[in-house]
């Protein structure tokens, strides 16, 4: 009895609620969820903003959207088709700095103070987003579009600039705040709030900038959808400037930047815990990236959604990380990491050669979405949990740099090439594709191992 009691008090200590309780990691905590809730309405914001300034009903009065589509073959009969558009041209300026500026954005995460890198970035985030009223005042045309509408690709760009540098910051943050034995917890914590912020400030960012807007009418007054962004984002920075972290800050080097990146770069050569783990990473969310195409596809042959329900695929696979998180954060201890690994590729890989194998059924397929969810979470946290625990401190910025940009690489290109092997070969043979890349994945995991 005493030994049932003393295991359950070790995994009361080491999950979710034992995380939580420690004060300035709960600060970054809250940090975090209004500065991942405002990314995803920032997003919002500009599609609302396209489509109440930008686009016509009438497609016969956007001449300059029709010479756009015509010169890269894209369709743009109906509204809809002349935001998404203009919203690429958004997405587009969002993702070229998260490509380019990661290892950049690393070192300066590993120069300056962490807590103000944070702290600066929210807070400089909260004033750019100011400028977005001012892009809808009427102004020359540039390429037969408003000034305003490049203005906001501008703004857009700059933002994400900025996100650049806080992501690193916060990562290499998490292990100054949380004792090693609560790493795994915190990490698990981190992905399910990540994944909840995506599902909430997706689905509620209109309902409330609509609200907003019309609360502020109501008022006799104008522009309330335009207070959300500041607020989320001066709330971060607020949390974010009453933590007490330690740190040690890297002496000041007469060496170029160039250098200190190759530094980056050579922890991966000299620690493979950390190689592994970046390379679960990278392959982790080029196979997430190709499912965001593939789901339009199986979502196609279920006759009760469409290609258009593709959303609640996705959805489920967000509800089977968030529970992923939460098991890895209360057992996840009791299990090596390369086992939980492991079983997460393995996992992805059975689900992904039945959802080729049973295309077309309804329940089924919600399930094993959920389930590749689940093995999403066991694969990221772990690896996410050995990159702080085996990066140097002064070399956690630069890494976690080099995740991001990783990373968002491995977003980037399955999209493009996902849908064009699709279209010339299938969709059940492009899923026993990326089957065989997890499969191979888990294998080199070498789960046979005891440790």
């Amino acid at each position: 009895m005493t030994g049932t009691q003393s295991s359950a008090a070790d995994d009361g200590r080491r999950g979710l609620q034992a995380v939580i309780q420690l004060d300035d990691f709960r600060r970054l905590w809250i940090g975090q969820i209004f500065s991942q809730l405002a990314d995803k309405f920032y997003i919002v914001l500009m599609v609302f903003l396209i489509a109440q300034y930008w686009v016509s009903n009438d497609p016969q009065s956007n001449g300059a959207l029709a010479e756009v589509a015509s010169a890269i073959r894209m369709d743009i009969e109906t509204r809809s088709e002349r935001i998404t558009l203009l919203a690429t041209g958004i997405y587009v300026a969002n993702t070229v700095p998260a490509i380019l500026l990661g290892l950049l954005a690393g070192v300066w995460a590993d120069r300056w103070p962490k807590r103000r890198v944070m702290v600066a970035s929210n807070a400089m985030r909260a004033l750019l987003v100011l400028a977005a009223p001012f892009c809808l005042l009427p102004g020359p045309l540039f390429l037969g579009l408003s000034w305003g509408y490049w203005a906001l690709m501008l703004m857009t760009f700059l933002e994400s600039v900025l996100t650049q540098f806080f992501a690193p910051a916060e990562q290499a943050a998490i292990p100054l705040l949380v004792p090693p034995q609560l790493l795994l917890a915190a990490n698990s914590l981190y992905q399910a709030t990540s994944m909840a912020a995506t599902i909430i400030g997706f689905a509620l960012g209109q309902p409330i900038l609509k609200l907003l807007s019309k609360t502020f009418l109501s008022l006799g007054l104008t522009g309330g959808e335009f207070l959300l962004l500041p607020f989320c984002y001066g709330m971060a920075a607020l949390s974010l400037s009453t933590i007490r972290m330690k740190e040690t800050l890297q002496e000041k080097r007469n060496i170029g930047i160039a250098h200190e990146i190759r530094e980056g770069l050579q922890v991966l050569v000299k620690r493979p815990s950390v190689r592994r783990a970046m390379r679960n990473l990278v392959l982790l969310y080029s196979l997430l990236a190709a499912m965001y195409v593939l789901a339009i596809s199986l979502a196609g042959s279920i006759s009760s959604l469409g290609p258009t329900g593709f959303g609640t695929l996705l959805a489920m696979s967000g509800l089977g990380m968030a529970l992923g998180a939460v098991i890895t954060a209360q057992i996840g201890h009791h299990i090596s990491r390369h086992h939980l690994g492991a079983a997460g590729l393995a996992a992805i890989t059975f689900c992904l050669v039945l959802l080729g194998q049973l295309q077309g059924r309804l329940v089924i397929t919600l399930m094993l979405c959920t389930v590749l969810g689940i093995g999403a979470a066991l694969v990221a946290i772990p690896a996410q949990t050995t990159l702080q625990e085996d990066t140097p401190e002064g070399e956690r910025g630069r890494v976690f740099g080099l995740q991001n940009n990783l990373i968002n690489i491995a977003l980037s290109l399955p999209l493009v090439l996902a849908g064009t092997l699709v279209s010339s070969i299938g969709l059940e043979p492009v899923l026993i594709l990326l089957a065989v890349l997890a499969a191979i994945a888990a294998l080199l995991e070498r789960p046979w191992k005891r440790c």
